[in-house]
């Protein structure tokens, strides 16, 4: 009887959401700027560059695509958690380690969060972090390579949605649980899913970032058992604060669209991370079992390895009562972000009909006046009115997440109504709306999230597309829209195609980094264990079933490309350095019957493909990446004999040939 009410709520408001999409708050124009304008606006002429690197998370593909602005040209796909056979990376012997976690080899997941390092408030672009939101994990890209370069795994977690969000100056990636979970150890962990208000909890996870980017997990908040969503460190006047969106404050253990959808507010988790790091230096912290893999990139070796570690450090708040505030937030809220002065949080509730805009200074005020209206599992809940600035009346339908442009606006996406509205932070009044197409999920400015925005440009992620784009089957790609926000009002300049599903971007000028990208690899400088720095050292050497090959690439041939005496059933593995020291010349590497991927392998690099062949017979190599006129003619021959054959091991080159 239960089960059957619950669905009958859920489809009534499915159909009042339904019924409000189609009457009157479906979009039906598309701004006010003429086709020549906007192309105008957008066009990028041969041999140009973009304004700005836009760093676009790929969802449920588990990469970051790179895309120019305002072109929506995709410029690269950057494999971070998924296996990317274009490159071999989780393909080649270097770099599985990547994608090892306490669970063992995972090589995918849904890559939702983008942040760019920032100093002072504002983008430096050193490196972009993502988040993993299944099996719970951060990564760092470098952006000076555009690499995958360091994969830390969070325990204690499950659902890493509310992440990656750093601190100011960088010094705190934070990720915070989606699903809370029970927080022990294995045999602790088994209880049952009733007991959820008992034994359920959520982890604040707290990772320290070095000087070069090193990530370790410096400490773990325990938090009452709720979701977490989104999050916004506090900048400005508010730095040491992080501000939370949580929803499912009923603690509800299934069928969550109705059961945690009863509470008229939720709470925005305001946490006062200064204090924790006071209270961690004083030793009130404790070390616990956890078991999580810290996987680094070398660059010297070219090779990354993996770490399981043992022990985490968690701080209880509510043994201390003065790092964790609860915000009373209607309802069931997406974002929570902070404008760029940060005295603003703004709260946007999926389920509300306003925005509720928070004063840093007043909840301030209230925490000292101890201005409370009760607890929430022993922490005190702020008064409502005490902290707030103010509400943003009918702003439309569906609020998710609220960008800043720097110039006292807020642009607020909202997923029912298919619009973005721009607002005054101040005055709180709505100064214009514009269409998406369709169901906008995140918003995106240049610099947005930051202390200083760059008010140029506006990027809406929608989810549904529709009628958009040449129709590809029953799935369609997702709709990006360029907006220009320079003026008073919004204008529509341009639709592109996304890879994967876009959840959030982050977008930053391009003179931050375009002098400084890595162009080759000096080949002195490889350390990897199976370098080949010259034709002279090319070699094959057999240790017991184990096969290497220490081979060359250079245009336009490998070294050794004829190899023979490899049997059925021997491993072997091709050690490919690239001797090219000239920008832009990478070479690829493929054998016929390989499992896995080619390789590609950058200039002054090593990589390597393991391969057993599984027959006897002649094998054609090639490389995969055209690298000049005589690129078809750049490939070799393997022979494989059979298990039991006597046939020498030998290898050749041109005319020189050795046993």
């Amino acid at each position: 009887m239960k089960i059957k009410q619950a669905i009958n709520l859920t489809a009534i408001s499915a159909a009042v959401l339904a019924l409000s999409f189609s009457t009157g708050c479906r979009p039906e124009t598309a701004g006010s700027v003429s086709v020549g304008d906007a192309a105008s606006k957008v066009y990028v002429a041969p041999g140009q560059h973009d304004e700005f690197y836009n760093i676009v998370s790929g969802g449920f593909n588990g990469q970051m695509s790179v895309v120019g602005l305002p072109s929506g040209r995709v410029l690269k796909i950057l494999p971070v958690f998924s296996a990317h056979p274009e490159n071999g990376y989780g393909y080649t012997e270097e770099s599985k380690p990547m994608l090892n976690t306490a669970h063992g080899f995972v090589p995918w997941d849904d890559l939702h969060h983008i942040a760019i390092s920032t100093t002072n408030g504002e983008h430096d672009a050193r490196w972009a972090f993502g988040n993993a939101n299944n099996t719970p994990r951060i990564a760092r890209v470098d952006l000076t390579s555009f690499e995958t370069v360091e994969i830390l795994e969070i325990p204690n977690s499950a659902g890493n949605h509310s992440s990656p969000f750093i601190t100011e100056n960088t010094e705190y990636v934070v990720a915070s649980t989606r699903f809370s979970v029970p927080v022990g150890t294995d045999e602790e962990n088994d209880v049952p899913i009733e007991t959820y208000k008992e034994n359920f909890k959520g982890t604040v996870s707290f990772i320290k970032v070095g000087d070069k980017g090193d990530m370790s997990i410096a400490f773990q908040l325990v938090t009452p058992g709720v979701n977490f969503d989104l999050a916004r460190a506090g900048k400005g006047k508010s730095h040491g604060w992080f501000f939370f969106s949580t929803y499912n404050t009923e603690q509800a253990h299934t069928l969550l669209e109705v059961n945690a959808s009863q509470r008229d507010k939720d709470f925005i988790m305001a946490v006062n991370w200064k204090k924790a790091e006071e209270y961690i230096k004083a030793g009130k912290g404790k070390t616990v079992k956890a078991k999580y893999a810290h996987n680094k990139l070398d660059h010297d070796t070219h090779m990354a390895t993996s770490t399981i570690m043992e022990e985490v450090l968690q701080l209880d708040p509510k043994e201390l009562k003065d790092i964790i505030y609860f915000i009373p937030c209607p309802k069931s809220p997406h974002g929570t972000d902070v404008d760029p002065s940060g005295e603003y949080i703004v709260g946007s509730g999926k389920l509300a009909a306003l925005i509720p805009v928070f004063s840093f200074t007043k909840l301030m005020e209230a925490i000292d006046n101890q201005d409370f209206e009760g607890e929430y599992d022993g922490f005190p809940i702020v008064r409502y009115e005490s902290a707030l600035h103010g509400v943003v009346e009918k702003p439309g339908l569906g609020p998710l997440h609220t960008e800043f442009d720097g110039r006292g606006n807020a642009y607020t996406s909202m997923f029912v109504s298919s619009e973005v509205v721009k607002w005054s932070i101040e005055t709180l009044e709505v100064l214009d709306r514009q269409p998406t197409f369709y169901s906008v999920g995140h918003l995106s400015i240049p610099g947005g999230p930051t202390a200083k925005p760059h008010g140029k440009y506006l990027v809406a992620y929608n989810k549904i597309t529709k009628d958009r784009y040449l129709p590809t089957g029953p799935e369609l790609a997702h709709s990006a829209q360029l907006f220009d926000i320079s003026g008073d009002k919004m204008q529509l300049l341009l639709d592109f195609p996304t890879i994967g599903e876009p959840h959030y971007a982050e977008a930053f000028p391009a003179h931050l980094i375009k002098d400084k990208q890595v162009k080759i690899y000096k080949i002195e400088d490889n350390k990897h264990p199976y370098v080949t720095k010259g034709p002279g050292e090319a070699k094959v050497v057999r240790d017991g079933n184990k096969v290497h090959v220490y081979m060359t690439s250079i245009r336009s041939h490998f070294g050794p490309d004829n190899i023979e005496g490899v049997k059925v059933g021997d491993e072997v593995y091709f050690h490919v350095t690239n001797l090219e020291q000239d920008w832009d010349i990478p070479h690829g590497f493929a054998i016929k019957g390989a499992n896995t991927a080619e390789l590609l392998i950058m200039p002054g690099a090593t990589q390597t493909l393991k391969w057993t062949p599984d027959r006897p017979g002649i094998f054609p190599f090639y490389c995969t990446d055209f690298c000049s006129a005589l690129h078809q003619e750049m490939q070799g021959y393997l022979r494989v004999s059979p298990a039991n054959s006597t046939v020498a091991l030998k290898y050749s080159v041109g005319d020189t040939e050795e046993d």
